[in-house]
């Protein structure tokens, strides 16, 4: 079977068979891509960001995310119930909130401490006295 065929100006063009083996790959990969839990949450929810309210077009889109309310991904409800579309920004500030809720931000920076040690602001209430006495 010819898939190609040359064309006048030396290159070459696919066959129809061909084409139309690519069209069909390209519905199936649609069809599955419009199951998966981000398809089914675009097409249920407004293009907006559920914290800052930022809108999105089709030019933006990737920088809209889905969010697991209760951060099981596996919880994929058909109503969608369990997500929440945040853009990038807020997508990452919500899992660092989660991060610090379970202790884990001071764990992942290797700081053993409960907080900060060191208070610049501590003595100065005595260095403004100093400068009003000169």
């Amino acid at each position: 079977m010819k898939t190609t065929r040359k064309v006048g100006g030396g290159g070459t063009v696919p066959s129809a068979a061909r084409l139309d083996r690519i069209v069909a790959d390209a519905r199936a990969a649609a069809a599955k891509r419009e199951q998966g839990y981000r398809e089914q949450a675009l097409k249920i929810y407004p293009w907006v960001c559920g914290r800052c309210a930022r809108s999105f077009t089709h030019a933006n889109l990737r920088e809209l995310t889905v969010h697991h309310r209760d951060h099981n991904h596996d919880n994929n409800l058909p109503d969608g119930s369990n997500w929440e579309l945040l853009c990038l920004y807020c997508h990452d500030n919500e899992h660092q909130k989660q991060l610090e809720a379970a202790g884990g931000a001071s764990a992942a920076s290797g700081d053993k401490g409960g907080g900060a040690t060191h208070s610049p602001f501590a003595d100065l209430k005595a260095m403004l006295a100093r400068k009003d006495a000169k």
